[in-house]
């Protein structure tokens, strides 16, 4: 639990080993955390100089802080004196082929075909990573480097109990990896939060409290089937299907117990059934709830999930008043729901002739929606002013797809009616501030209103973020190792000028284009496979690069041992090996649906390159993905990211200082802090 918490936090909890002289490894830790792009606080530095022996203490905050920028694995690339002496693409192909001939190969047939994975030197490296370590000299240090300092933290106990509540009680959607988490922690603390906002949260709480055969929290019948999926393995989000396990006896007295209190208490709750109706039937065959006649409403979920029982759902009503085109029935059906009115906004606007009526519905449900719902519409209306060049939508496991943006304009008096109601609500709920400051490199962080618009990482920032980069040299890298079959991860880049039209690619067909730079190609990874890719500051003249993964064969991002992509930025005359972790900018997961990984876009600037973060996968294909298949949906995704306005830390930060006071409390937003502004707007 210890490195969990050091890489969720970036606190190092105390050690209760005995007291003594522990200066030397406390100097030895300093040393080694710089070498990784790390530092250790003073705090931190004198907790184990006080310490005996700390020695297992500070090897985990060396292997945490390793991890966490992907340096836990080797980085082996193809061309080993890479990101030199790489050929030319077909001259490397012909030298391979000449290599089969001398070889005399039994399936010269395939390579005639024009199988590249025929020959015996493509795709498999044919050095060790001691003889690559040799081929290149240590990294020189540099002024502009970039350090990330670790703090000391409370006890084990009450870190991991803080972490527990701050991932239990987020206002905003968690990611899977912090899903997992929770539920690690939840299995280890009883404790049910007063407020857990989320529903998924509160379900990962309410399974390891059933497995206790501790009471749960829930007010609707979808609670009940979100406890049962996480209780089984499942997804606790409901989006894909979740084969349920045989429950304990005492699990399914819980969970039938629960349907039964809900349901008495509101019978109109049984409208929630319908639109899972599938889950809930396989749900009744492993609760069989006709052996449980002392709950009769529970079992009228199940009867209306059959079919045997009607009940009109929520949502039917609402849309049985936009058929009719009664937006007046509409909003008053919206009025018990104010997080749902709120995000129903842009269709009430575009179905009446009364926008003053949609505005009033706004006034009075802002105050009991939650900020994060406020964020979002504040951030949709300003950008339905005008058409987008497309629009980019991705699902809960960040599969991206792209449409044209066909609507008109909203009424422009409306739209400034509502964002005025939104900001003010907004402002009321914010602290007083006497003193603002906000740290260049939080300004244009998008607050993280969703982890699913995020990944697991190091150095990672919500979808829409930007992040400037310093140096000459600008690398990234995609790991991965396969789990079961073997897998071809292919690193690529696409070139854009100015207008966004393509001008090249990199990738395992081009090793060169415009002074970029590709590592070799990796066909296998059973013991891990890194590729690489070089972008000089003044020989890539293109205004954008897009990096982009592609699995040309074998296991999926979620199937896969592991995988990341990450970026490094350093000057040219470092030197250094091809992956140095103290230049490390940022690590992501790579785990979404789809077969093709977009995580991020670079854009030429003054000082070097600024990324925009995307976590976006496409669907590709089944197998033999490749980057020229995409140039179109780069291109349109890269538009419509980079044209929309983003609710960002500074966007925030304008609001807050119209609550300026004298007497009010003095904050500081960097990037250490962001991700707590979200509970500022719930205070």
């Amino acid at each position: 639990m210890l490195t969990t918490i050091i890489r969720k936090t970036l606190r190092v909890p105390t050690s209760t080993g005995a007291a003594g002289d522990g200066r030397a490894e406390a100097r030895q830790l300093d040393a080694v955390l710089v070498q990784v792009g790390f530092k250790a606080s003073k705090e931190l530095l004198d907790h184990i100089a006080g310490l005996a022996r700390p020695g297992a203490y500070t090897r985990l905050i060396v292997d945490a802080v390793r991890a966490l920028v992907g340096d836990d694995v080797q980085h082996n690339p193809y061309f080993k004196d890479f990101p030199h002496a790489v050929p030319d693409t077909v001259e490397f192909w012909a030298d391979c082929i000449r290599d089969a001939l001398t070889q005399k190969v039994p399936d010269f047939h395939e390579i005639g075909r024009g199988n590249l994975l025929a020959l015996p030197r493509y795709g498999t490296l044919q050095h060790t990573y001691e003889e690559m370590l040799a081929a290149h000299d240590e990294l020189l240090p540099s002024v502009k480097g970039h350090l990330t300092t670790l703090r000391l933290g409370g006890t084990l106990e009450e870190e991991t109990h803080r972490l527990y509540l701050d991932l239990a009680t987020s206002p905003t959607p968690l990611g899977e990896a912090d899903l997992e988490v929770l539920a690690e922690l939840a299995e280890q603390i009883p404790e049910l939060p007063e407020s857990v906002p989320m529903r998924e949260n509160r379900a990962v709480i309410n399974a390891a409290r059933m497995a206790r055969d501790l009471p749960m929290a829930v007010d609707t019948v979808t609670d009940v089937l979100r406890v049962a999926c996480q209780a089984s393995g499942g997804d606790v989000t409901l989006v894909e299907p979740t084969r349920f396990r045989s429950f304990r006896r005492p699990e399914r007295r819980a969970l039938l117990a629960a349907l039964d209190e809900v349901v008495r208490a509101n019978p109109g709750k049984l409208g929630d059934v319908r639109q899972r109706r599938e889950q809930w039937k396989r749900l009744g065959e492993r609760l069989h709830a006709h052996e449980f006649g002392q709950w009769p409403h529970a079992q009228d979920v199940f009867a209306v999930a059959r079919g045997d029982k009607t009940a009109r759902s929520f949502a039917g009503r609402l849309e049985m008043a936009f058929q009719d085109n009664d937006i007046r029935r509409a909003i008053e059906v919206l009025t018990s729901a104010p997080g749902l009115l709120l995000r129903t906004v842009d269709r009430l606007l575009r179905n009446t002739n009364e926008p003053e009526l949609v505005v009033e519905a706004v006034s009075t449900a802002a105050p009991e929606a939650s900020g994060r719902v406020l964020c979002s519409l504040l951030e949709h209306l300003e950008n339905r002013g005008t058409p987008d060049a497309a629009r980019v939508f991705a699902s809960r496991k960040r599969r991206a797809w792209i449409a044209d943006d066909d609507r008109e304009p909203l009424d422009s008096d409306a739209v400034a009616a509502i964002t005025a109601v939104l900001e003010d609500e907004l402002v009321r709920r914010l602290p007083a501030v006497s003193e603002l400051t906000v740290a260049p490199e939080a300004f244009d962080v998008v607050l993280p209103l969703s982890g699913n618009a995020s990944e697991d990482g190091f150095g990672v920032l919500p979808r829409g973020s930007r992040m400037v980069l310093k140096g000459e040299l600008l690398r990234f890298f995609t790991y991965w190792r396969q789990e079961k079959e073997c897998t071809d991860y292919d690193l690529s880049a696409v070139l854009l000028n100015e207008d966004l039209d393509y001008k090249d690619h990199v990738s395992w067909t081009n090793y060169h284009s415009d002074g970029a730079v590709y590592s070799g190609d990796l066909t296998e990874a059973e013991e891990g496979a890194t590729e690489f890719i070089d972008i000089p500051a003044d020989a890539v003249h293109a205004k954008y690069v897009v990096p982009e993964v592609n699995i040309f064969s074998g296991e999926s991002f979620d199937d896969v041992a592991e995988s990341m992509f990450g970026f490094m930025a350093r000057d040219l005359d470092q030197l250094g090996k091809p992956f140095e972790p103290s230049t490390v900018r940022a690590r992501s997961a790579m785990r979404g649906s789809g077969r093709v990984a977009v995580p991020v876009i670079f854009e030429r600037c003054e000082e070097g390159w600024v990324a925009t973060w995307l976590h976006l996968y496409l669907r590709g294909v089944s197998w033999g993905n490749r980057v020229e298949r995409h140039h179109d949906a780069l291109r349109a995704i890269t538009s419509a990211v980079l044209a929309r306005k983003y609710f960002t830390v500074g966007r925030l930060a304008a609001l807050m200082r119209r609550k300026s006071s004298s007497d009010g409390q003095r904050l500081h937003i960097d990037l250490t802090n962001v991700d707590q502004l979200d509970k500022l707007l719930e205070a």
